[in-house]
Order: C-alpha cells, then sequence, then structure tokens
C-alpha cells in the first residue's frame, strides 16, 4: 500500500495556484478514500497538438499533473490526436480548420520529447492517445453518445451562444468537441480532470457523461490562464509575449527577469512546487531582484540543466548588470536587401543625412550603406515587425555596438560586419549577408 500524505496536506498543494475545484467536498472524499485504500487517483489532462511547440502557458496544467503525481497519483498526459482533427471551438468567433493526422502527430512527438521535462518518464507518466477509443467507435456508437445531449445544453456554451446570436456559422463536427472530450474522461475512469479556466464547459460534460455510463463523476480542477510577458494577455507567440520552454537559457532567463515584480509572485504560484507558505515568506523577506534571478535559474533548471541556469545567470549579469557582452551570444544571420533603406545608394560617412546614424566604429569610412534600423531588429527577431521595431527604437531600447541608436536609419560598411544589437534584455550578434551594394567598392 503506498503512503499518501494526510489529505489536508495533499489538498494545500493541490490547490496552490488553482482557479476552481467541482467539487472540492468530492475531492476531499476522493483523496481519503485513497489514503485509506492505497489506491492512487486516476487524474487526466488532455492536450491537442494543434502546434509543434509549448510555451509557459501550457506548462501550467503538466505543473498541476506533476503535483498529483509527487502526492503518489496516476497521471495520464492524453494526446488529443483525435479531437485535434476536430479542432476545439473554445474562444474561438470562426470555425478553425481541423489539421490533418500528420501534422497532428508530427506535433504530437515534439509534444511526448518536451513534457516528460516537467512530468516523470514512463512509466510514471501515462501516456495516450484519443484515437484508441475513438477509431473502434462505429457510426452507431457517436449517434448514441450524441444522444446524451441537447442542442440547447451545447447552445449554453458561452462561444457557440455568441455565435448564434451574431448569426455566424457553428459547424456540426464542432459541437461534437465537448462530446469527444468529455467521453475520454469514460474511457479513463478519470477521478480527476484539470483544464484551463476556458475548458470549464467541456470538463463539465466529462462528469455529466460519466454519470450517464455508470461512472461516479470526475472532479473538475481549473487552472488561470497565464498572462505573458507584457504582463496583461495571455501567453502567446503570436502575441508576442511568450516563453518557449525550449528557447536558448540565456533567453528564457533573461524574459523572466524582464516581469514586473507582481507577475513574478504570479509565476511562483503557477510554474513552480514552491509552497505557498514559502512564497508568501519571500515576498516578506527576499529582495525583489534576488527572488525573480531565482525564479528564472529555477525555470531555465526545468527546462535545460542546472549548470545552464548557472551559466544563463552569469551571462545576464554581465549583459545587464556589468554591461559585458556574455560568453555565448546567440548569432543569427539577416538579408542586407531585407532591411537596406531605400535604394541602398551609398552615404558620404563624413556628412551623412540626418536620419542616419554613425557609429563610433564606423568615423574612419569614406562611405557607407543605410539601412533601416527597424527592419534589421524585425529580422533578426528582436521586434515583431519593423512597426514594432520603430516602437522599441522611440522608447530609447536600442543599442548597437554598445551605443544607443535614436536615428531610424543606420550606416553599415561594405561588406557589412557583424554586428551586437541589445534591445532591452534580449542580445544578438547579427550577421547581415547578401554582399556589397553595386556601386560601392568592398574593403
Amino acid at each position: 500500500m503506498p503512503p499518501f500524505a494526510p489529505v489536508d496536506e495533499q489538498l494545500t498543494y493541490l490547490k496552490k495556484g488553482s482557479s476552481e475545484i467541482i467539487r472540492e467536498s468530492e475531492l476531499r472524499e476522493k483523496l481519503e478514500r485513497s489514503r485509506a485504500s492505497g489506491t492512487p487517483l486516476r487524474v487526466k489532462a488532455g492536450f491537442d497538438p494543434t502546434a509543434p511547440d509549448l510555451h509557459l502557458g501550457h506548462t501550467v496544467l503538466l505543473r498541476k499533473l506533476k503535483h498529483f503525481q509527487d502526492l503518489g497519483h496516476t497521471v495520464t498526459f492524453l494526446i488529443g490526436d483525435f479531437t485535434g482533427m476536430i479542432g476545439d471551438p473554445t474562444g474561438r468567433s470562426a470555425t478553425r480548420p481541423p489539421l490533418s493526422p500528420e501534422e497532428i502527430m508530427r506535433n504530437a512527438k515534439t509534444y511526448m520529447a518536451q513534457v516528460y521535462k516537467i512530468l516523470a518518464p514512463p512509466p510514471k507518466t501515462e501516456t495516450r492517445f484519443n484515437s484508441e477509443w475513438f477509431d473502434k467507435m462505429k457510426p452507431a456508437d457517436f449517434v448514441r453518445l450524441a444522444a446524451k445531449v441537447t442542442v440547447s445544453q451545447m447552445l449554453e456554451r458561452e462561444d457557440f451562444h455568441k455565435r448564434f446570436q451574431d448569426e455566424k456559422p457553428i459547424a456540426i463536427h464542432e459541437l461534437l468537441y465537448p462530446l469527444a472530450q468529455g467521453y475520454d474522461s469514460v474511457a479513463l475512469k478519470a477521478d480527476v480532470e484539470l483544464g484551463g479556466t476556458d475548458q470549464k464547459f467541456n470538463l463539465l460534460m466529462g462528469r455529466e457523461l460519466q454519470r450517464h455510463f455508470g461512472q461516479e463523476s470526475q472532479v473538475v480542477l481549473t487552472m488561470p490562464i497565464l498572462e505573458g510577458l507584457d504582463g496583461v494577455q495571455k501567453m502567446s507567440k503570436s502575441l508576442g509575449n511568450a516563453i518557449g520552454i525550449n528557447e536558448p537559457p540565456l533567453e528564457i532567463y533573461g524574459k523572466i527577469m524582464s516581469i514586473s515584480d507582481d507577475m513574478m509572485w504570479r509565476y511562483y504560484e503557477l510554474l513552480t512546487d514552491v509552497q505557498i507558505a514559502d512564497i508568501e515568506k519571500m515576498k516578506r523577506e527576499s529582495h525583489p531582484m534576488e527572488a525573480k534571478k531565482d525564479l528564472a535559474c529555477r525555470i531555465v533548471t526545468d527546462f535545460h540543466s542546472a549548470e545552464a541556469a548557472r551559466k544563463a545567470g552569469e551571462d545576464w549579469a554581465k549583459q545587464f548588470q556589468k554591461r559585458e557582452t556574455p560568453d555565448v551570444i546567440e548569432q543569427v544571420m539577416v538579408s542586407l536587401s531585407k532591411i537596406i533603406a531605400g535604394s541602398g545608394e551609398p552615404i558620404n560617412i563624413s556628412s551623412p543625412p540626418v536620419d542616419v546614424q554613425v557609429l563610433g566604429r564606423e568615423n574612419g569610412l569614406k562611405i557607407a550603406i543605410p539601412v533601416r534600423v527597424d527592419k534589421l531588429l524585425a529580422e533578426a527577431g528582436l521586434a515583431e515587425s519593423a512597426s514594432d521595431g520603430g516602437r522599441k527604437l522611440k522608447q530609447g531600447a536600442v543599442e548597437i555596438d554598445g551605443e544607443t541608436v535614436v536615428r531610424p536609419k543606420l550606416a553599415v560598411p561594405s561588406p557589412p560586419r557583424p554586428l551586437t544589437v541589445r534591445v532591452g534584455r534580449v542580445m544578438k550578434l547579427v550577421a547581415i549577408s547578401d554582399g556589397p551594394v553595386p556601386g560601392l567598392p568592398s574593403s
């Protein structure tokens, strides 16, 4: 009989960071039975492999799965290869294009390579695909499943209701998604299902379907949607505020150091195993800068290693506290043709146009090529777009070779040399390709 911690102790750990538990009394009862019998709870969280890479926002649920795992319960990482072909309609104002089986399996493989950075590897973590049961179902089985829910119940769902009111189309296959996710809980005989707050309707569907199939209803535990680096909008790669778990250690470390102090404590709560009592103690006793360094170190360690975290901390200090160049710096290549200003006609360095900045290192040159700084930042991945690069330039956040850049264009020699470009807390070595511009002599 595996030893389980006292129920109150388990509940305290499991409630950390959670938004809602439906119902907590039921979870307590399940934990009590589990402890008395020595039988672990079956806990699941489903992920549709709709994108190849995970960011920290995705790991909030993985972290809570790990908390159940830490307490000795059985966790199932469910890959929705079948539901991924339907496309989750949650939060969508229009029908989501379904993915092909090939795309789904390609993404699923990358998920499996990434999730074990948080969860214990098999057999401690059970990985399942919901095609296991759906591929065996006949059309008549789907009809019987669909008969258990009414259209009016489906239209209670906020996104369906809004689209119906706005006379926007709702495809029949979208109505199947909550049913399919709910049936996953039946197939796995789940005791607990985890999901984001935006998944509540689907999670509750699992409770209802389990009752229809003669099972005890699962407990639903929802987790909040993690805000991105801006501290406002949800973390999303498309919004440019995400931290990818496969990003280089220094980049992860630097991005964590850029968040606000208030957001830091939310990240501690949702992205680490630190207990609430210890977080509260840190708030009282730790300097915010030291607490943030500790958070950055923990997160880099999770996805890389303790040594990588130590090195990232040293390099970050060189970059932003001692203003030195780190030992390891990401190198990128940009095309001259994509950043050149106007026709690219060479300019005279001794009397440059007022909108062109000449770096100190170029003062010995006679002529150079003008390039647009906003496009340089965008092409180097230091800005989401040229417009975003322009905003960063106006904010005084751009340094090239240690000089703050304030003008929209930069004088670059031919052939171009590598530039050390810093935007805020991120630094890259930018090499410019394409060779000399016609009419400009090579050096």
